[in-house]
Parts: C-alpha cells; sequence; structure tokens
C-alpha cells in the first residue's frame, strides 16, 4: 500500500538492495506505477526483492526507514496482493541510528510496530563494511534521485556565554549521545538475533533435505537388492529343475545307451540341454557377480564419509550437534552413528534411553500428558478424575498411577 503524492514537507524513495548495494532506485510515486501493474521489470522475475522505504526532509537528511520485502512474478510485475502499509508504519516506527538528521523512525522484521507484518519486513545488516545503514546514506548523499534539497534558513537565537547554563547543555548532549549509542547496539542485537535465527532456519531445512535424499537412495538400493535377490532365487529354481531334468536325461541315457547311440536326435536333444545348462550356469555366475557388486555398493553407501563442508561433515566431525527433546529424558546430543536409529523411530530411542521398552514408555508418556484417571467402566465411560502426575519414567506403575484412588487396582 504506497499514496505516490509526495508529502509537502520532504520526500520519498523506494531504494532495492542486493547484497551489499543499492541496486536501483525509485521514487515512490514510480514504485507506485510497479504496484499497480503498470510496468514490469524483466530483470526482477521471479525474484523476492529487499528494499526500503526511505523517507528524507526538504534538507535531504533520513527521517524513516521501512525495511520490506515485495515479490516479482514471472513476468516482472509486482505481486498484485501486497499490502503492505509501509507509509503508515514509517509515521509508527521506534527510534533508530542517527543518520546526520537526529534519530530517525525505524521499522524492520525485529523493530515492527505491528506485528502482522513482521514477516512481510527483513532486518538491515549492520556488520562493518556491510552496514546498510551507511550504504543508505551514501545514496541519499549521491542524490541520483535529483530532489530538490533546501537549505536550512539561519535562525538568530540569542547564547548565553555563562558557564552555569553550558555545562547543563553539554550534559544533556553527552546523555543524548549515550542513550543513541545504547539504541544503535540493542537494534545490532536484536538484528544478529534474526540472522541467527535465519541461519539456524536454513540449516535445519537444509539438514532436512539431506537426510530425506539419503533415505530415499538408501530406500531405492535397497529394493534394487531385493528385486535380485528375487530373481537369483526364481534363476536357482529353474537352474534346480533343468538339472533335474539333465539327470533324468542321463538315467534314461544309461538304461538305452545302445538305442540312444543309434538316435541321432536324442544325442542332438542332449547337445541342446548341455549347452542350455551351461549358459544357465554362466547367467547364475553373472547374477552371483551382480549380487556381490550391490552389496558391496550397499555397504559403501552405508560406511561412506560425508561430502567435505556439508552438515553431515560438520556432525561426524561434532562441529555442529543435533540435540533432541522427549519428556523423561530431557536434553538428548544424538552421536552421529545414531542419527538414522533416532530418525526411525524417535519414541524408541527415547524409551531405550530411559531403560525401558517402547509400550511402556508410551504408557507413561500417555499419563504425563494428560494426567488423569484412565479407567472405563463396563459402559465404556472413562473417568478422567485429575490425578498426580509421576515425571519420572522409571517411578510409573501402570494401574496404580494412573488411576485415581477408587479405582486402583
Amino acid at each position: 500500500m504506497v499514496n505516490a503524492g509526495q508529502a509537502a514537507d520532504g520526500y520519498s524513495a523506494v531504494f532495492f538492495m542486493e547484497g551489499s548495494q543499492v541496486a536501483r532506485q525509485m521514487r515512490l510515486s514510480e514504485f507506485g506505477a510497479f504496484l499497480d501493474g503498470y510496468v514490469g521489470l524483466s530483470d526482477l522475475a521471479e525474484t523476492d526483492v529487499r528494499a526500503v522505504l526511505v523517507n528524507l526532509s526538504p534538507e535531504l537528511t533520513v527521517r524513516s526507514l521501512v525495511f520490506f520485502r515485495i515479490w516479482f512474478d514471472d513476468e516482472g510485475r509486482a505481486d498484485s496482493h501486497w499490502n503492505v502499509p509501509i507509509e503508515a508504519l514509517a509515521e509508527k516506527g521506534a527510534k533508530g541510528p542517527d543518520m546526520g538528521g537526529g534519530a530517525i523512525r525505524l521499522v524492520c522484521r525485529s523493530q515492527c510496530p505491528d506485528p502482522a507484518f513482521a514477516q512481510e519486513l527483513w532486518d538491515p545488516d549492520m556488520t562493518p563494511g556491510s552496514n546498510h545503514f551507511q550504504l543508505i546514506r551514501k545514496a541519499v548523499e549521491a542524490n541520483a534521485l535529483r530532489f530538490q534539497k533546501v537549505e536550512p534558513e539561519e535562525e538568530n537565537i540569542p547564547v548565553l556565554t555563562a558557564a552555569s547554563v553550558e555545562q547543563p547543555v553539554e550534559d544533556n548532549r553527552d546523555r543524548a549521545r549515550v542513550a543513541q549509542i545504547l539504541r544503535e547496539q540493542r537494534l545490532r542485537i536484536k538484528t544478529l538475533q534474526s540472522v541467527h535465527r535465519d541461519s539456524l532456519a536454513d540449516l535445519q531445512r537444509e539438514h532436512r533435505l539431506e537426510m530425506q535424499a539419503l533415505r530415499s537412495e538408501m530406500s531405492d538400493l535397497e529394493q534394487r537388492y531385493e528385486r535380485t535377490r528375487i530373481s537369483n532365487e526364481q534363476l536357482k529354481q529353474r537352474l534346480a529343475q533343468r538339472n533335474e531334468q539333465y539327470l533324468s536325461m542321463q538315467e534314461k541315457m544309461a538304461e538305452g545307451d545302445a538305442r540312444q547311440r543309434k538316435d541321432v536326435h536324442a544325442d542332438a536333444e542332449t547337445v541342446l540341454l548341455h549347452e542350455q545348462l551351461e549358459r544357465k550356469q554362466r547367467e547364475l555366475e553373472l547374477r552371483d557377480d551382480k549380487i556381490v557388486a550391490l552389496e558391496q555398493e550397499n555397504h559403501e553407501l552405508r560406511h561412506q564419509v560425508p561430502p567435505e563442508d556439508s552438515l553431515l561433515e560438520q556432525l561426524q566431525s561434532q562441529s555442529v550437534f543435533l540435540v533432541a527433546y522427549h519428556p523423561g529424558v530431557g536434553h538428548i546430543t544424538l552421536p552421529y552413528d545414531d542419527i538414522d536409529t533416532y530418525f526411525g523411530n524417535p519414541v524408541a530411542y527415547a524409551a531405550e534411553r530411559c531403560g525401558m521398552n517402547e509400550p511402556a514408555y508410551k504408557d507413561w508418556l500417555a499419563h504425563y500428558e494428560h494426567p488423569v484417571c484412565r479407567h472405563v467402566d463396563s459402559d465404556g465411560n472413562a473417568c478422567g478424575e485429575p490425578i498426580m502426575r509421576v515425571t519420572q519414567p522409571a517411578e510409573f506403575q501402570p494401574g496404580v498411577d494412573d488411576h485415581c484412588e477408587q479405582h486402583r487396582s
């Protein structure tokens, strides 16, 4: 939501940020045309843009900043459903750093006056060398949009020269500077915490994708191995049948050797059976070689070293730890070798850590999450009387601790 009209006492612009530089600048009225869909930007197609609303005073000093995000579709047009009231938010922003004209009004994800729009905003980078506030200040000073600067009028204000008056004024200035530094440091802490949360979320999402890919690869390999095993069993059965037929033919040949020597057709069939038997034996050998190769491949995949600098390599070297939480166990730091076991059945893993079997741990967990009497009468009605929760799985006794005094066995 943008009001394209320029304020009577200042200027408004929109800066598009790309990394540690201002990639594009436009007046607020021009940005309003993009929102109305009159024009598009082909170079921003399918892009989530980080932008900043910059409100300036007539003297071209920054008054307020709103760090917002906006999506451009495959035709380079702004999202038609985007409705963030950036101008209204700028009027409600909390105090930010001093950018030359006193403390500005700042709106970002960590400092948003309306939590409903926090996810549509982003936090500026305040690290030395890529400080977004310094980049915006330099862009404003360059005045690429050619705003007309109004020189401030000089006022003849009487000045008291007495030392008793100058000292309080200097003290007030010192307090104001200290307060400004404290505000900037709190903002830096908030933005760093936000960056840390985003990085952690990206790392967890990457880990989930890698684990899914590995599980899918293992499943495909197991299916291939199972198909090969079944095919090999079938081949062995057919070969056994052929061997029985061959032995039967040998017995018949032994019984009527004289007759078979005269029967050329029988000799030809024997040769054919020999050839078939040799061919089947060669096929069986090839199948055995394939099984050995697949088993070797399966073993290598199960014990392969994770790629360098990958999440799994960091988990194995313990530069990154995977921590899980389960009631009764608390926080568990998962060893690298236990990751597959844990994701296969987290509840069974937690039960084993408690020294219990899985059904017993589930009974205690049901009681722990909902501590009421579990007695059910003959009509199927549950008692549901609140009871004392047993916090330790090893101390839980089914039939006693999950029933009230009236229904304990």
